[in-house]
């Protein structure tokens, strides 16, 4: 092979190579000949014809490249690159032949016969290897072609109709499906040769439109498929079209608003077509927004889903190529459609609002004014979350990829906890009751699936896959573990998806509904990294480095907004904020001054610091000086969190905090008993002895006086519950004493107001819902002493409700007369004087002001009784309480003084029944019941008349001062009247005769 005369190497036929290319020999590896020749190529590449230089520096290595070494070379990468090579430059001489040679030329010329078999079989060979081609190859090669072909069609005379339809005949959709290659090849190539091949169409559209020869072409009965596709590509293609067009339509310019009737036309393709080229309307004639705003009105009503769904688009489309071109009004319809029954329409609605958001609010391409137009796109967006459709919800999570809020990581957790529950059921021996519990956990994950039905089967069989595959199992645990990465999770659910496509189909329900559980449990959006790129901004805005300005908000709400923000998630994600750059931060923060900003701070470490006493000596030593700081000098609410905090990281708690333990300690011991409901090993009475006790000692067991009034105040509450709490137990109820009772009672007039409100209304939430016996009513009568009016009324009205509560009971259900007695509201009176009777303020029975208090607590009682005079319910009482004065104290029945402390209550109460009932004196017929377990029956012989109030002590509690005799005699007279009449009834006539004469005396 030989170059033409005129061009011969320089040198003597010495061969030059490239700078930075050594020489190209057989006795080299052919690596390295290929390396040096990638070199070459670009060399060649960078070439153009004008290179007289290069071009006559370059011959000797052009001929050397047409060697036998190269073209005969096994190696088929070495061949590539020498046809790369020999490609450029045949085009760097052209128009000259660069190779002459007689054998070359024989050699090449043999392929022009299509017939050889070696050609097919060449052919075929390269076909095969196709495959093997990367994608750089095929760009190179579409660029030669694209070179070739518009330089053919600029600098030819003309383009044939053939030639017009082979390129045109790739727009038509059935084609351009087919090759999309070859699509983007005529579409690139038009855009090229549009000046050229402009006239060309014009004069194609004008024979087949205007003069109607559909047999110049083939592709006659496409031209409107060809208009919309050649206007998409570049309008200048139709720029002599289009009065053509306007006279097939034989509308003007000018009229163009008569097309939009077609918007209501009766054909659904028809409205659908208008509806999809309604945003080329909007942004090429804005004077028709108006009518357009009205007929897409009514489409976005139109019962066909497909128009409903195309009208969202066309608005989404038209407000992101300028957001003016879109009213309030428009983007009021697509609002609309995120309510729309069917998912298609909701969720392009939802998708194309979020598009403009993070187009213009975001981003700011069209400043601020533009940002407030939408800013309600948010707020929309987010309240879409709480519809009841599960598809709803999951596409909220992917639009709020950076925004998502407390509720979807709340519901992340919670289904993250349900899956974590279901891996820990695969590690359990197989059983009956697992396998109940693992179905239980599975219909739980369903609910939260879209679909529930189809995703209950689906979850069995997912479940039935896990429990086969044991490293399908271990993925899945790595991606709900609390440290695994956005990363990592993106590798995890790639590789689970990946072990459930198989085999493959064309559409895999089961997989998909697997890809919304991964979905829904995949950390996503938040790891170590985002907690830290987070604190990063926020210490920018501590530091006043950040453009919060800019953004329109103070540095100040920037850092409470980033706090409140990074408190939601450390809830959720707690083992993300594990760093110590990211505790130094928050140790900033609670140094502010900013009162909300140190709150959620501390909120912040409470949440995430269970790791900081073991792992961070050195933030756990700044961090315990400041919580004990904000626990004694900060604000209530920043005390109380930072000893919760205090609680949650450190293990060696604080001395001002073994009270917690102690309470709790309490309410363990109650907790086990009631769960044990029997007394059997008489652990329910050395528990009620211990509480007792702390009663006793007002909350100090040890009695050394290292507790502070507060903590034993919190001990007093406990202790008085958890009696309380044992007394709702019938089996703890039996072994309670009367001292514990009266210990416990004594609770509701404690010397601390918030032990007294407290112990009241969890008293009254008992007794109401009739879980406490009837005798712990009558501690109620003891808030007759309470300094505080507030707290008296509400203990009346607690006593009115229960009262109530038991009368409404005994109406509406039928009960015997065991029943009756611990349900009758009148039957608390014995416990009531019982209870009187050894109040330990009761020392002194017959001083007037000690009596006093006793008058008023039975009349708080009795005023609630007595309201109504039913069934003879007075007269009832005052015999009940005549009864009890026939009895003894069954707690201390041979003491004396306690007797006579009983004795006076009843004549306290006899006083008071009579004093403000005139019906208390009529026969009674039923037998007042009394409690065995704290009165004692006296021998049948045993009568107790005496009067242990003197008249001036009647007289005193009936006035609150001392009167002249004679009012002292008629009291003292009217009250042995009422024993008189009392007598008549049920003594004999002997009996009479004898308080006759003694009244007389």
């Amino acid at each position: 092979m030989e170059f033409p005369q005129q061009q011969k190497p320089a040198g003597d036929g010495k061969i030059i190579y490239p700078p930075g290319v050594k020489e190209i020999t057989d006795k080299i590896s052919n690596d390295e000949v290929v390396k040096r020749l990638k070199m070459v190529v670009k060399t060649y590449m960078d070439m153009d014809q004008d290179s007289e230089e290069e071009k006559q520096q370059y011959l000797g290595l052009a001929l050397h490249l047409a060697s036998e070494f190269f073209l005969r070379n096994p190696n088929k990468d070495v061949r590539l690159l020498v046809a790369c090579c020999l490609a450029d430059i045949f085009r760097i001489y052209a128009p000259e032949a660069p190779y002459t040679s007689h054998d070359k030329l024989k050699r090449l010329g043999g392929f022009q016969d299509s017939r050889r078999r070696y050609i097919k079989y060449r052919l075929f060979t390269i076909f095969l290897e196709l495959k093997q081609s990367n994608n750089s190859h095929n760009q190179k090669v579409q660029m030669h072609m694209m070179d070739l072909m518009s330089s053919i069609i600029m600098e030819g005379d003309g383009v044939t109709q053939e030639l017009l339809d082979t390129i045109l005949i790739n727009l038509i959709p059935a084609h351009k499906n087919l090759n999309k290659q070859a699509y983007d090849l005529a579409k690139t190539l038009l855009k090229r040769t549009v000046q050229t091949i402009e006239t060309c169409i014009a004069n194609f559209f004008n024979q087949v439109l205007v003069m109607g020869k559909s047999s110049v072409s083939d592709l006659s009965e496409h031209v409107f498929d060809l208009i919309q596709e050649l206007f998409a590509i570049d309008p200048m293609l139709l720029t002599s079209v289009m009065p053509q067009l306007e006279f097939k339509l034989k509308v003007a310019g000018s009229k163009l608003g008569c097309g939009l009737s077609a918007f209501n036309d009766i054909h659904v393709p028809v409205r659908l077509e208008c509806v999809k080229f309604a945003s080329h309307c909007l942004m090429n004639h804005p004077d028709l927004a108006r009518d357009l705003t009205e007929y897409l009105k009514v489409r976005s009503h139109d019962p066909e889903e497909a128009i409903r769904h195309d009208v969202i688009v066309t608005i989404i489309n038209a407000g992101k190529k300028d957001l003016n071109l879109v009213n309030d009004q428009l983007l009021g319809f697509v609002r609309e459609r995120t309510l729309d029954k069917r998912w298609r329409v909701r969720k392009e609605a939802m998708m194309g609002l979020a598009q403009l958001y993070k187009k213009y609010c975001l981003h700011h391409e069209a400043g601020k004014e533009s940002a407030l137009k939408i800013s309600w796109i948010k707020d929309k967006l987010l309240h879409i979350y709480y519809q009841n459709s599960i598809d709803d919800k999951m596409f909220v999570f992917v639009i709020f990829a950076s925004r998502a809020l407390n509720e979807m990581w709340k519901c992340q957790n919670m289904l993250r906890g349900l899956v974590k529950e279901l891996l820990d059921h695969h590690k359990l021996p197989a059983s009956e009751a697992n396998n109940t519990a693992m179905f239980g956990k599975l219909m739980s994950i369903a609910k939260n699936l879209p679909d529930a039905g189809k995703a209950q089967d689906f979850m069995k069989k997912f479940n039935q896959v896990l429990s086969e595959d044991e490293k399908l199992r271990v993925q899945l645990e790595m991606l709900i573990s609390p440290t695994c990465s956005c990363k990592q999770a993106e590798i995890c659910v790639r590789e689970i998806t990946r072990k459930l496509t198989f085999p493959k189909q064309p559409t895999n329900p089961f997989l998909e509904m697997v890809k919304f559980l991964l979905e829904r449990i995949a950390p996503v959006h938040i790891d170590s990294e985002a907690i830290s790129a987070l604190v990063k901004l926020l210490n920018k805005s501590i530091e006043g480095t950040a453009d919060d300005d800019e953004e329109g908000v103070t540095p100040d709400t920037a850092i409470r907004s980033g706090l409140e923000l990074l408190k939601v998630l450390s809830f959720t994600h707690p083992t993300a904020f594990h760093s110590a750059e990211t505790y130094e931060s928050l140790l900033q923060c609670l140094k502010m001054e900013d009162d909300k900003v140190a709150e959620a701070a501390i909120q912040i470490f409470r949440n995430t610091g269970q790791k900081i006493e073991t792992e961070l000596q050195q933030i756990r030593s700044t961090l315990i000086p400041i919580l004990h700081q904000k626990a004694k000098r900060g604000t209530p609410h920043q005390a109380k969190q930072a000893v919760h905090c205090i609680h949650a990281i450190f293990n060696n708690k604080e001395v001002q905090l073994a009270q917690i333990f102690e309470v709790h300690a309490i309410k363990l011991l109650v907790r086990w008993l009631l769960g044990m409901k029997n007394n059997q090993s008489k652990s329910a009475n050395s528990t009620l002895r211990l509480l007792s006790a702390m009663l006793v000692s007002e909350g100090d067991l040890t009695e050394q006086k290292k507790i502070s009034k507060s903590d034993m105040s919190r001990l007093r509450l406990a202790a008085g519950a958890a009696i309380m709490k044992l007394a709702q137990e019938q089996c703890y109820h039996e072994i309670i004493t009367p001292e514990q009772f009266q210990l416990c009672g004594l609770v509701i007039n404690d010397e601390c107001y918030q032990v007294r409100q407290i112990f009241a209304q969890k008293l009254h939430v008992a007794l109401v819902k009739l879980l406490l016996p009837l005798e712990y009513l009558a501690v109620f009568a003891l808030c007759a002493k309470d300094p505080v009016k507030e707290r008296r009324a509400h203990a009346r009205q607690c006593l009115l409700k229960n009262i109530s509560v038991r009368r409404e009971y005994i109406k509406q259900n039928p009960v015997t007369q065991e029943k009756l007695i611990s349900l009758l509201p009148e039957y608390v009176v014995p416990y009531m004087i019982h209870l009187l009777a050894h109040d330990p303020d009761f020392t002194k029975p017959h001083e007037y002001e000690q009596l006093k208090d006793i008058k008023e607590c039975l009349w708080f009682m009795l005023e609630v009784l007595m309201t109504k005079n039913e069934n003879n319910s007075h007269a009832f009482l005052r015999k009940m309480v005549e009864n009890i004065k026939q009895t003894k104290d069954a707690q201390c029945p041979e003491d004396v003084k306690a007797n006579e402390k009983l004795y006076i209550v009843c004549d306290v109460a006899l006083f008071v029944i009579a004093n403000k009932s005139t019906a208390c004196h009529l026969d009674c017929q039923k037998e007042p019941v009394l409690p065995s377990k704290f009165f004692l029956v006296q021998d049948k012989d045993f009568k107790n008349d005496k009067e242990y109030l003197t008249a001036e002590m009647r007289q005193m509690l009936l006035t609150g001062k001392v009167n002249d005799q004679h009012w002292s005699v008629n009291l003292d007279t009217s009250y042995s009247s009422f024993q008189l009449m009392g007598s008549l009834i049920w003594n004999s006539s002997a009996a009479v005769v004898q308080e006759v004469e003694r009244v007389v005396k």
